[in-house]
């Protein structure tokens, strides 16, 4: 069965002050919290062993999701007491990854909403478990206001590059390889930003233009836009 990870695991400063008392993932829209939407979209294509990383009130995630079987999934938790990073927070949850060994896995930000079908995914995650190289899959999108100049050019061969003629934006769904996070030792703090780097620079990082819906809902102006763009959806 495919394994995701959801990051929950920020603090969410700029959502302040909703997520004093609230984890950001469970800041709702159109009545259902953020990272439920995700779930459900995860379940819908195919993933349904699920890995939840936490820090802040992590304990409030686990008491509202709790195993998953409402959902039709089977979700497992790294509880990381102070956020880790997403490199370092997904080398604390590798056991929890790699139950039956090295495999290639969904990687989801809880905080974006999207209506991108991750079951696209699936033939590109086959691709990667299959390589003799640890490699990553990137989806793209357009450049959001707050993030103009972008992060890394998609060409025309399918690989990223760390420049080019025009920057798309991460959108926080990529696949990644289980063995790029070995070497890093358990708990430590380890941002992604190198993993991407290095990747990228022996080409072994795809990536793919996805140009639905995407928000990524940071501030609570932008969560209030999102639920009111969605309850005015009829059904």
């Amino acid at each position: 069965m495919p394994k995701a990870m959801i990051l929950a695991a920020g603090r969410g400063e700029r959502m302040r002050p909703l997520t004093d008392h609230t984890p950001k993932p469970l800041l709702p829209v159109d009545g259902k919290p953020l990272i439920v939407w995700q779930i459900e979209r995860l379940v819908a294509a195919g993933f349904a062993d699920i890995v939840i990383n936490h820090a802040w009130l992590g304990t409030q995630i686990e008491r509202e999701l709790g195993d998953g079987r409402r959902f039709g999934a089977r979700i497992a938790y790294s509880a990381e007491g102070e956020p880790l990073e997403t490199a370092g927070g997904i080398a604390k949850a590798l056991p929890l990854l790699r139950e039956e060994g090295d495999c290639a896995f969904l990687c989801v930000a809880a905080d974006i909403y999207t209506d991108f079908d991750y079951a696209r995914l699936l033939p590109r995650l086959d691709a990667l478990e299959r390589g003799v190289e640890p490699g990553m899959h990137l989806v793209m999108t357009d450049n959001p206001a707050f993030h103009a100049g972008g992060d890394f050019a998609l060409a025309a061969d399918g690989l990223l590059r760390a420049d080019g003629e025009r920057k798309l934006t991460f959108s926080s769904i990529g696949l990644y390889d289980t063995r790029m996070f070995a070497a890093i030792q358990a708990g430590s703090f380890v941002p992604m930003r190198p993993f991407y780097d290095a990747a990228i620079a022996a080409g072994r990082a795809s990536g793919e233009y996805f140009n639905g819906a995407w928000h990524n809902v940071g501030t609570p102006q932008q969560l209030q836009q999102l639920d009111a763009q969605l309850r005015a959806v009829p059904g």
